[in-house]
């Protein structure tokens, strides 16, 4: 059977161009289409420079093409990236950190919701699951991770890579730690204006040895400020997870941090929300649950804004010692606790996975002003 050029030209306007809604041909992708036979040859464009994206395209080129035409052609598609996008691909990447493939903000709209607990909780989880992963906590008026990973005293080395020197992390429970507390004594208050504060995250984040790492997470500080723009204009931000209570007070909070990230200009994806001391279920009566701060508060706020809901820790008084005493409770096998953080976790990843799949790399942020949600531009 004889193919022609038409034919291909004609099932390709029934595939998307990157970055549109128009199809190859109305986009102007299509660059060049070859017929030999049985064999074809596809020249297209690719505004996005994304791996992922590039492979998606040439997987709907295939399907289309032998839906439409003939599943005995032979295809082979060259897919160009024009010299702008690349520029800025390159831009871009020059933000990440090099060997870590994924940076997942903890955040909350109040303080005392249980946001470090989720935070340390999760990093052993992945930890545990097999993933390399890094912890920097960025409360840097509250560091709290030091006590929660049983290293209050501990300071970090320092390693020569490439020339500089670099602080060494600390490492607890398999996981890489830095935190502000670690130079700052038991007894010294950190009094610094913003920029201070953002400095010093920039050197936890990027003067430090962090190695191969498949997740870092960032322990925020509660509410909406300095840190947080700070940090999404320091590094693309993989997404976000939000913890709060159910009461609604806290959920008022949660709502703002979700906002945040959501703002056009910094679009980090939130992965999802967690709602911590979700109920209270007394040793004598393991079959009672006893919903002290309101019932689901946080699973219909997420439903509400159309964000995953990853989860609910109860209030036990195990996750408030074993944070006490340096030992998080997930280490705890086999009981209620370990399986919500470690069912939490799983869905953490499974949003992760998604939204790799389906979204672009995150950008940095360009920030100029601090005045409120004009603040980003």
């Amino acid at each position: 059977m004889a193919y022609s050029k038409t034919q291909i030209i004609e099932a390709l306007q029934k595939v998307t161009a990157t970055e549109t809604s128009k199809n190859l041909v109305e986009a102007g992708h299509v660059k060049n289409v070859q017929v030999f036979g049985d064999e074809v040859v596809v020249d297209v464009i690719s505004i996005s420079p994304a791996l992922h994206v590039k492979k998606k395209l040439e997987v709907d080129i295939l399907k289309t093409v032998h839906d439409e035409v003939d599943t005995k052609l032979k295809i082979k598609v060259n897919i160009e990236v024009p010299e702008a996008a690349q520029q800025k691909a390159n831009m871009i990447r020059g933000a990440e950190l090099p060997g870590v493939k994924n940076i997942i903000a903890v955040a909350s709209g109040k303080g005392g919701v249980g946001k470090s607990t989720v935070a340390a909780n999760l990093a052993v989880a992945l930890s545990n699951m097999g993933f390399q992963v890094g912890l920097v906590d960025a409360d840097i008026y509250g560091p709290s991770q030091p006590t929660m990973f049983d290293v209050p005293n501990a300071r970090p080395g320092s390693v020569h890579v490439d020339g500089k020197d670099r602080m060494q992390p600390v490492e607890s429970y398999g996981v890489k730690l830095l935190s502000i507390g670690f130079f700052a004594g038991a007894n010294q208050a950190v009094v610094w204006r913003g920029p201070m504060a953002s400095k010093a995250l920039n050197q936890l984040i990027r003067d430090a040895h962090w190695g191969e790492l498949d997740f870092m997470i960032i322990d925020l500080p509660p509410g909406t400020g300095d840190i947080h723009l700070s940090l999404v204009q320091a590094v693309p931000v993989t997404g976000a997870v939000i913890v709060s209570t159910p009461q609604h007070v806290a959920l008022a909070d949660a709502r703002k941090g979700v906002g945040m990230f959501q703002i056009d200009n910094i679009k980090v994806p939130v992965l999802g929300m967690v709602e911590n001391m979700a109920y209270f279920t007394p040793a004598e009566l393991p079959d009672n649950k006893y919903y002290i701060f309101g019932k689901d508060g946080v699973k219909h706020l997420s439903k509400e804004l159309d964000v995953p809901f990853l989860g609910e820790i109860p209030l036990v008084q195990s996750i408030r010692e074993s944070g006490d005493v340096g030992r998080p409770a997930i280490l705890q096998e086999n009981t209620p606790v370990s399986e919500a953080f470690e069912d939490m976790a799983r869905r953490t990843v499974e949003e992760l996975v998604q939204r790799n799949k389906d979204l672009p790399p995150t950008e940095i942020t360009r920030i100029t002003t601090m005045a409120g949600c004009s603040a980003v531009n």
